[in-house]
């Protein structure tokens, strides 16, 4: 049913329709208005992705820094800097973890902290991730009590590069049970990897499975779910996503185990089409989507698979 559901959230999620709004910024400062062919000239950064339903991310700076990421109504992802590299991200609100296309009931907490190498390349994060639940009504209550803590977790990826691109060629995720008064322990892993055509990621392969022994050399098991993502038909346009850290968004990929479906937000430019298969037996015909882009005079993307993306000046 769990890999069904990934199937359910792809198509929910490209098939959206969306539309455009005139708008100002948090400051009143006017963004790029979609209706108006004039475009937005001069530096901008990203300020809305909208749909006519919904606000799906909201983003705010101080200064040219992204300091605060609203994705809804009741979630805030804090971005802490050390000069101008991210040093943490802390969210705290709702996500859909099950990948039924929906927010969980069950909140979630978690912080990243950040670890660079040579070059300020990324290249380790460590999580810290807890999970809330609100009870159900004791007879005669009516109403669901307080959060209540459900579960936590620690979570470490390591970040590896191609030795002769220095691209990012593979995120290895271990991750295990937070439990007081017991021995930490990774209970399972995935590892992630990346293909690219030129500078733009063609294809994501990610794979999950059990993890046993030590912390310091766990044992990396039989993979039990493998998901394919891939990119194609890249335009030679400016993606929106170009005007956020990289840190970031990496970070956003992150944040769920679903989110690899968007792993097109690293790319400079913009795909075409993207598909998602279940590479376990059987292996179905993949999902595909496909779009037509809109963009401003200034070659930046404004409306793709259904999402519209709204600028602000700087």
């Amino acid at each position: 049913m769990k890999r069904l559901f990934y199937f359910i959230l792809l198509i929910a999620g490209f098939s959206s329709i969306h539309s455009c709004k005139d708008m100002l910024d948090e400051d009143g400062d006017p963004l790029l208005d979609l209706n108006d062919t004039g475009g937005l000239n001069g530096p901008r950064g990203l300020y809305r992705e909208i749909t006519n339903k919904d606000t799906l991310a909201e983003y705010h700076y101080s200064g040219l820094l992204v300091t605060r990421v609203i994705t809804d109504s009741a979630s805030i992802t804090d971005i802490a800097y050390s000069g101008n590299k991210i040093s943490q991200v802390t969210f705290n609100g709702f996500l859909d973890l099950d990948g039924n296309g929906k927010l969980d009931k069950d909140s979630v907490s978690y912080s990243q902290l950040f670890t660079y190498g040579p070059n300020d390349r990324l290249v380790t994060v460590s999580e810290n991730r807890s999970v809330f639940r609100r009870p159900p009504p004791v007879p005669p209550a009516t109403n669901p009590g307080p959060q209540t803590l459900l579960r936590k977790a620690k979570t470490l990826y390591d970040v590896k590069y191609n030795a002769s691109t220095a691209k990012m060629d593979s995120i290895i995720m271990k991750t295990g049970p937070d439990v007081s008064g017991t021995t930490f322990a990774f209970t399972n892993y995935s590892r992630t990897g990346y293909t690219y055509l030129g500078d733009n990621v063609s294809k994501v392969v990610r794979h999950y499975g059990p993890a046993t022994g030590p912390v310091t050399a766990p044992v990396f098991g039989r993979p039990t779910t493998k998901f394919a993502y891939e990119f194609f038909n890249y335009d030679t346009e400016i993606s929106p996503f170009t005007l956020l850290p990289s840190v970031y968004k990496i970070s956003r990929l992150l944040s769920t185990e679903i989110n690899d479906r968007e792993s097109h937000i690293l790319s400079p430019n913009n795909p075409k089409k993207a598909s998602v298969t279940d590479l376990l037996p059987p292996i179905p015909s993949p999902v595909i989507r496909t779009t037509n882009y809109n963009y401003d005079p200034q070659t930046y993307m404004t409306r793709g698979f259904g999402v519209n993306y709204i600028y602000k000046p700087f």
